[in-house]
């Protein structure tokens, strides 16, 4: 199983939200097809198919927890996977 995969995992799950590295979820995120934009300290990702944009910004070294889950709810709702 690769890093990328166990990451989807722990994302899936939902019980490590906190801690989340910024930077694994954005490598994730530009995996699985999104697009990264940066604007200041957001990074807004967007994917062709997907209505939503994901925002996401730091919270030190991890991703902030409510980001965490919003991620997941677009990977659950788009059946979107590594």
């Amino acid at each position: 199983m690769s890093q990328l995969e166990k990451l989807l995992l722990r994302i899936l799950r939902g019980t490590s939200d906190n801690s989340i590295g910024f930077q694994e979820l954005c490598g994730l995120l530009t995996h699985i097809g999104f697009q990264m934009h940066i604007r200041g300290s957001h990074h807004i990702f967007s994917k062709s198919g997907v209505a939503e944009l994901i925002n996401l910004q730091r919270d030190g070294a991890n991703a902030k927890p409510y980001q965490v889950k919003q991620v997941r709810n677009v990977i659950v709702k788009y059946k979107l996977e590594v």
